[in-house]
């Protein structure tokens, strides 16, 4: 059958459903130059104010996935398992997560991306490990997950090309802010890398994307949709951005802080959203009951099993071992500064995109592609919201390799800042859980353990 665009983007401009051909003639004439930008534009408008059903968004996903390379992880026994973050500041979950679920016997295969605007990346953070390599051949990749059960690489071949031209032509059409079309991106490049099981963490509040609770159930609703009808078994757990996770915001500094956290030390708020995020990734993979496997999850974090594995996948990827015991051999920024409140109070509000966009004024970040990183740079917090502050107290010390840089840093998170005369209302750290059953919100899985 013949399909002709402008007929495509009529019925969808109409508020019609498409069919799976009429979705895949687009994504595969676009992809291929086929289409030109102009009607690419005007369908992706048409979707913006009409939208897509959940089949349409999972036959849109399907395609992207099939325009590319396509991970074949089969060769690897059981259940595969990949966790996806929607991006935060100070989010380090997948070095502890990844630790934590290959101790418990079920296998990781990760591919990460890097970090962008106020958001961090794992494969920057992996990278300020000395030596450690992102980029493996496909076999090494897989020989690393099938001996030790854990591999963090960065993407590689030639996957989802279509997503990247879309969104580069969402991205100046202003047609990025659409459920269907952000929930495709997402979901085709975890599909594409060839898991069996896909849990996301949708971040909601200042330092997320999805600025609301509602927002972020929305998409972690249709992220879960496609999955399940791609044959993945899909959970989204909605895990609050009002505050960064944990103390550290900088590639050395969160590194550091996951091995405090493998080792029992790390800040509470980081290790209670790690152990939700590993023990519904050992759900999905058949290891029990949710609070069974909650159990497992705490146990390989106790035992010191999870820093062993984390121990073995840095060395496996050629890098130095020892930062596992030691992490100062992650190196320190030689400027160090305290930054003190100029006032007593409770910590009221924290803006985390401000807190992650000073980071990033002090190197710790991209605000471009091409932009360099400074690893040792970034920002520890010493108070969290709800926290009591004297004036004169020390509430962050930011690090950096050029002090010209402190300036508008300490100005930034000031700003992101606020004191007030009460106590705060502290959120909880995870809202809801959102499976193909439905949403639970609260969540309550193990609370008070």
């Amino acid at each position: 059958m013949q399909f002709n665009m402008i007929d495509i983007i009529t019925r969808k401009k109409r508020g019609e459903a498409l069919t799976a051909e009429e979705i895949r003639f687009f994504v595969d004439g676009f992809t291929r130059g086929m289409i030109p930008d102009y009607q690419a534009a005007a369908f992706l408008m048409a979707v913006y104010f009409r939208g897509m059903n959940e089949v349409e968004t999972a036959q849109l996903t399907q395609a992207m996935v099939e325009s590319g390379d396509i991970v074949d992880l089969s060769e690897i026994p059981g259940i595969k398992v990949d966790k996806h973050s929607t991006g935060g500041v100070g989010d380090k979950t997948t070095l502890v997560v990844g630790p934590i679920v290959a101790a418990c016997g079920v296998p990781v295969a990760k591919m990460s991306g890097r970090g962008l605007g106020h958001t961090g990346g794992t494969i920057d953070k992996l990278e300020s490990i000395p030596g450690f390599r992102t980029a493996l051949p496909k076999e090494r990749f897989l020989s690393t997950v099938k001996s030790i059960g854990l591999s963090l690489i960065g993407q590689t071949g030639n996957l989802v090309p279509a997503d990247k031209k879309i969104y580069a032509l969402r991205d100046v059409t202003a047609t990025v802010d659409n459920i269907s079309l952000i929930a495709s991106s997402i979901m085709s490049k975890k599909i594409a890398a060839g898991c069996d099981a896909i849990v996301l963490d949708v971040k909601t509040g200042s330092g997320a994307f999805m600025k609301t609770i509602d927002e972020a159930v929305a998409l972690a609703k249709a992220m879960v949709s496609i999955g399940e009808h791609v044959g993945r078994r899909t959970i989204a757990l909605i895990t609050d951005m009002d505050r960064p996770l944990g103390r550290a915001v900088g590639n050395a500094l969160e590194v550091r802080e996951a091995v405090e956290t493998l080792k029992g030390r790390g800040p509470a708020d980081l290790t209670e959203v790690c152990l939700h995020l590993a023990a519904n990734m050992l759900y999905l993979a058949g290891k029990g009951g949710l609070e069974e496997c909650l159990a497992m999850a705490k146990k390989a974090l106790a035992s010191g099993a999870a820093l062993e594995k984390l121990r073995a996948v840095i060395e496996a990827q050629d890098g130095d071992a020892r930062v596992a015991d030691d992490p100062s051999l992650l190196g320190e920024a030689p400027v160090v500064h305290e930054v003190k409140a100029d006032r007593a109070g409770w910590v009221a509000r924290i803006n985390t995109e401000q807190c992650g966009l000073a980071a990033v004024l002090l190197g710790a970040g991209r605000q471009k592609l091409e932009d360099a990183v400074d690893y040792q740079a970034g920002i520890v917090l010493d108070v969290n919201l709800g926290s009591r502050v004297e004036a004169g107290q020390v509430i962050a010390r930011l690090y950096t390799s050029d002090a010209a840089k402190l300036g508008p840093a300490e100005q930034r998170l000031r700003d992101a800042l606020t004191i007030g005369p009460e106590p705060a209302k502290v959120p909880p750290l995870i809202h809801a859980r959102v499976t193909r059953e439905g949403v639970e919100r609260p969540y309550q899985i193990g609370a008070g353990q």
